[in-house]
């Protein structure tokens, strides 16, 4: 006697089955997953991008906002525990882990080069005395 698709047990399947299931669930969730994992350069990053960063909350990602306004963009790793207070080695470790990158250089600031310019066109002390 032949049991029709409806009546079925849907706990009676083979393990071949299971097995392909199993694969599809997986590959399913690794295909989703992998988005939230996307790389966020803390050199570019505004503030909504580094809180999407694992570990990194509002309070962080000011203080690394407001470092990387005042003395330019992070070389590396070592660069931004340093430069960063409550960020430290192992925290940039696993921030790295969660997607944290230090690739491209931050745009240069136009008041900090106006800046730099007049200090070079100014008068040095010993020139101004004589």
């Amino acid at each position: 006697m032949e049991r029709s698709f409806l009546m079925r047990n849907p706990f009676d399947v083979s393990l071949i089955q299971c097995m392909r299931r199993m694969l599809a669930a997986l590959l399913v969730s690794l295909a989703f997953g992998g988005a939230a994992y996307a790389n966020v350069d803390v050199n570019v990053a505004d503030e909504a991008a580094l809180t999407s960063v694992k570990g990194i909350g509002p309070a962080t990602a000011k203080r690394i906002l407001d470092e990387r306004d005042k003395h330019g963009a992070f070389k590396d790793a070592g660069d931004l525990s340093d430069r960063v207070p409550g960020v430290g080695p192992k925290s940039v470790a696993n921030l790295e882990a969660a997607g944290l990158t230090f690739g491209k250089a931050a745009p240069a600031r136009k008041d900090a080069k106006d800046a730099r310019t007049k200090a070079s066109v100014a008068p040095s002390p010993q020139k101004a005395a004589r």
